[in-house]
């Protein structure tokens, strides 16, 4: 029989296992998916595009009229992205993976602030790199910017970023994003910016893009998409822009890998990036639910919660409970009846848990509950 590629033995797949869906009388903070429905004009606009033909194949990159309104949407972060140098992909996921194929060599090295999304560390590796965890403070989950400059070594070959982060919660200042640039510049390193959750940044936390600051554009890959910010996880949108000699080759991967992203997406992808009142009220509310999940694990003894600053996820500290990672979240789920996810399944996770609050009010005041009677108890 023929032998398959034995890579993939090692990788793992994240939190994948505590992500399916658990028995109705459990409270669920796990899943990172929006609580609301994607807005109606955009469902209309594909259900639209779907009985007026849109079946066929279209440009590969994303129709001109999409590549331009995603184009305008970065401008409004200071990202100068012209829609000639926009790649629409197949979601985030894809975006992130196209970045690291199209930089990296076998044996590059990718430095990743930790405790980082789980999924990066998989995709480095099938791109032929090597992950380098470089631990954030643990204070606040910002990043420890020593660290990061001892972590550089001959073979280092990017930065990837995520702010507002996921699983930290935490949204990285504009002097810590400049910082973190200087690097960058200093070593002649990329940097991949993953601003999935940009729209959902809170109070005085504000997005910053490397590529907005002098010295960024040239050496800044920026990743995003509809998932978070527009409650369209399940339509698989994402977007990539980058230098365009970079972007050269990105086009060619696409083509290769995927041809496009459906076409009768397009036009729904296009509005909904206009519909910026659906976007604040979804923003309005998460950030609501922030303050009242964090006020609420600050209550529980042996619970050590910074307050989030973006995002929909609260990383917890549970080593004052006396118990590691994993055995709190199964005797949360098995005893307590709620769900949160062990950090150890991230490295540099150790002793924490992510809960996320994209569900609603009711679900966290009574998860919560469930948690401080069974810890009490």
């Amino acid at each position: 029989m023929p032998r398959r590629n034995t890579m993939f033995d090692g990788l793992g797949r994240g939190f994948a296992a505590f992500l399916a869906p658990p028995p109705p009388d459990v409270i669920r903070f796990t899943v990172g998916q929006p609580d609301f429905e994607t807005p109606a004009p955009a469902v209309e606009a594909a259900v639209d595009a779907l009985r007026n033909g849109a079946h066929g194949y279209t440009r590969s990159q994303g129709s001109e009229s999409l590549c331009n309104a995603v184009a305008r949407h970065l401008h409004g972060y200071g990202i100068d992205a012209p829609g000639a140098d926009v790649v629409v992909t197949p979601g985030c996921k894809q975006a992130v993976l196209y970045a690291l194929m199209t930089t990296l060599s076998p044996g590059d090295e990718v430095l990743l602030l930790s405790p980082a999304w789980p999924s990066y560390d998989g995709m480095v590796r099938i791109a032929g790199g090597v992950p380098v965890h470089v631990p954030v403070q643990r204070e606040n989950y910002h990043p420890d910017l020593e660290a990061l400059r001892a972590a550089v070594t001959p073979n280092t070959r990017a930065i990837l970023l995520n702010s507002p982060n996921n699983p930290t919660g935490a949204v990285y200042t504009r002097s810590e994003v400049q910082a973190i640039l200087d690097v960058a510049i200093a070593s002649d390193l990329w940097i991949l910016d993953d601003m999935i959750y940009a729209p959902l940044a809170y109070g005085d936390h504000h997005y910053t893009s490397p590529a907005s600051l002098p010295g960024g554009a040239e050496r800044t890959i920026t990743v995003g998409g509809w998932s978070k910010g527009w409650a369209m996880t399940g339509w698989r949108l994402g977007w990539i822009t980058a230098p365009t000699d970079l972007m050269a080759a990105v086009k060619t991967l696409q083509t290769s890998a995927a041809t496009h992203v459906p076409t009768f997406l397009m036009p729904a992808a296009e509005l909904a990036l206009a519909l910026d009142e659906d976007v604040r009220a979804m923003r309005d509310s998460f950030d609501a639910r922030r303050s009242q999940m964090h006020a609420g694990l600050q209550s529980i003894p042996g619970l050590i919660t910074p307050m989030p600053e973006g995002a929909f996820y609260a990383l917890v500290d549970v080593s004052g409970t006396g118990m590691d990672d994993v055995t709190f979240a199964t005797r949360a789920l098995n005893e307590a009846r709620v769900a949160v996810i062990p950090g150890s399944l991230m490295e540099g996770g150790e002793g924490l848990i992510r809960m996320s609050y994209a569900t609603s009010s009711d679900d966290i005041a009574e998860g919560l509950a469930r948690l401080r009677a069974w810890l009490e108890g």
